[in-house]
């Protein structure tokens, strides 16, 4: 073999290994961005079951195959170059767009609370916020409409809180990172929802055909527990959504210089850490979750009037002076 032919093999295995790291450095920095969205996910994963409730059961997998789709759809044909050019010609606007979705997940969070709590002023709220105009030709198509409008908002979130969080310039891994992170998140939440809406099914066929009385009486279990599991989720995914909106907003009033919130937020880590040294850690990121979740519920509280009597009616004129569609 000749020595040009070895030199070329040498080079094609160097270009090999150095793929193979950013391959795998694409998938890390994929993961990590993944983590930091996680409370915008977890509410993603508890809202959507709602959207198949009342539905046959032949229709629950088909519908959450549709919302997905247009859950990746979003993800990769309208964020993904949102956020690439957000990143290349304005990144300045990173965070400013991330305290937006942040408060908004704030109000998302106080709306669902105040609505647990004191629900007929909830809902009298609500019908004061006009919903954007949809032309479903059936109930399961306003369905996955509403469902795919949610998914948008709190993809963006997402997709921002990953931008955010990837540490390389390159353009090309940047979106290789947005991509992968973003259908890997919707996989994951999809597939976790479909689970989800079919184990009261599964739980249902198990109790009827399992060939012992302890096989039946675990699908009867199983029964019975979801709803009490569907219940525990909304929860986890509200607590969620409200501290991980409250962290937003705090580290970014931080950056602009409004330090006193991150400063009550680290004072209460520390306050957890040196009080329980044993669990030192776990410690202090749940006093750092409460913190955030106080301010970020009462940043949604104090947005709840604003949304009912400012923006509400601010978008209705502007919407009765754009044309009208025949």
């Amino acid at each position: 073999m000749s020595v040009g032919l070895l030199a070329l093999l040498d080079d094609v295995a160097g270009l090999v290994k150095v793929a193979a790291a950013s391959l795998d450095d694409v998938a890390g920095q994929a993961a990590k961005a993944g983590v930091k969205a996680a409370g915008a996910v977890i509410d993603d994963a508890a809202v959507t079951p709602n959207y198949v409730h009342g539905f046959t059961a032949d229709r629950e997998l088909p519908i959450i195959g549709k919302i997905a789709w247009g859950s990746v759809k979003n993800k990769l044909i309208f964020l993904l170059p949102a956020a690439l050019g957000l990143s290349f010609f304005a990144p300045w606007l990173i965070t400013p767009l991330l305290m937006i979705g942040g408060a908004y997940l704030c109000y998302e969070g106080a709306e669902k609370v105040f609505h647990a709590l004191l629900p007929h002023k909830a809902e009298a709220h609500e019908a004061g916020l006009e919903p954007a105009a949809l032309a479903p030709q059936s109930l399961e198509d306003e369905k996955v409409a509403g469902a795919i409008k949610t998914d948008f908002i709190l993809s963006a979130e997402i997709m921002t809180i990953i931008l955010a969080a990837i540490d390389i310039p390159e353009f090309w891994t940047r979106a290789a990172i947005l991509a992968l992170a973003g259908v890997g998140i919707t996989i994951a939440v999809y597939g976790a929802v479909a689970l989800i809406v079919k184990a009261d099914d599964f739980g249902v066929w198990t109790a009827r055909h399992a060939r012992t009385g302890a096989g039946r009486a675990f699908g009867r279990g199983i029964v019975s527990f979801m709803p009490k599991f569907m219940t525990v989720l909304g929860i986890i995914g509200t607590a969620a959504m409200t501290w991980v909106g409250g962290s937003i907003v705090a580290h970014g009033l931080f950056e602009f210089g409004l330090d006193a919130p991150e400063q009550i937020i680290e004072a209460a880590a520390h306050w957890a850490e040196h009080s329980f040294p044993a669990i030192a850690a776990f410690a202090g990121w749940l006093a750092t979750a409460m913190v955030d979740f106080v301010f970020g519920l009462a940043l949604g509280a104090a947005m709840i009037p604003v949304a009912g009597y400012l923006i509400a009616p601010a978008w209705k004129v502007i919407k009765s002076a754009l044309p009208q569609r025949a």
